[in-house]
């Protein structure tokens, strides 16, 4: 790629990655796009916390139906065998180890895979734990989607997160505009990168990168 991926691009990056027949979490926020690039010929099955399994792509003119929405509020569609059910059985399948894979956005991601996604720690910030917690202990792959840097420059991948934790040494890789991170017990790989080269990543991030 010759330049930074926006987000619908870093959506059909993730969706790519993700094996056929896993059951699948999205969270709030810009994760939910990887449900428009997923291949329904895949057999990923899509979770969402307020109560459906087999959700489909966003929903678009005449799909729309306002009592059909993923936990962020969006509207969505139906794929063929979905189900509804309570909102704590939801978090029970969430807690319990059901899900193969979590896509969430974050704050912060430490090189050690531990997470901040749910308050910035700022005085009149509005905490959204929501799910997150629960995601980032049951499900059994943790992936991360959001941008490299911050609006001021600095990068929210860091040697240790100093914003309040979601949860500790969860995270098993990092999904950017400008890169793609493992987060392996000898350090953190760079995988891909967009618009960039790793010595220049090197350059603005406190993280040393491996290749």
């Amino acid at each position: 790629m010759s330049a930074p991926l926006d987000k619908n691009q870093l959506a059909a990056r993730i969706a790519r990655d993700i094996p056929s027949g896993s059951y699948v979490n999205l969270g709030i926020g810009q994760p939910t796009l990887v449900a428009d690039h997923l291949d329904v010929e895949s057999g990923v099955v899509l979770h969402t916390e307020n109560g459906m399994l087999g959700m489909g792509p966003a929903a678009r003119g005449d799909e729309v139906d306002p009592d059909l929405t993923n936990a962020g509020k969006i509207a969505v569609t139906e794929t063929a065998g979905c189900s509804y059910f309570h909102q704590a059985d939801s978090f029970a399948m969430m807690r319990g180890g059901h899900l193969d894979v979590c896509v969430l956005g974050a704050f912060q991601v430490s090189a050690g895979g531990d997470l901040a996604n749910w308050h910035t720690g700022a005085p009149d910030a509005i905490p959204a734990v929501g799910g997150a917690m629960d995601l980032a202990i049951g499900a059994k792959d943790v992936l991360v989607m959001m941008t490299l840097f911050a609006k001021d420059g600095t990068s929210k991948l860091v040697p240790s997160c100093t914003y309040p934790l979601t949860g500790v040494g969860c995270v098993s890789r990092v999904y950017t505009d400008h890169a793609v991170f493992d987060l392996r017990a000898d350090g953190v790989h760079v995988v891909d990168t967009f618009g960039c080269t790793v010595d220049e990543l090197r350059e603005r991030l406190d993280v040393p990168l491996l290749t």
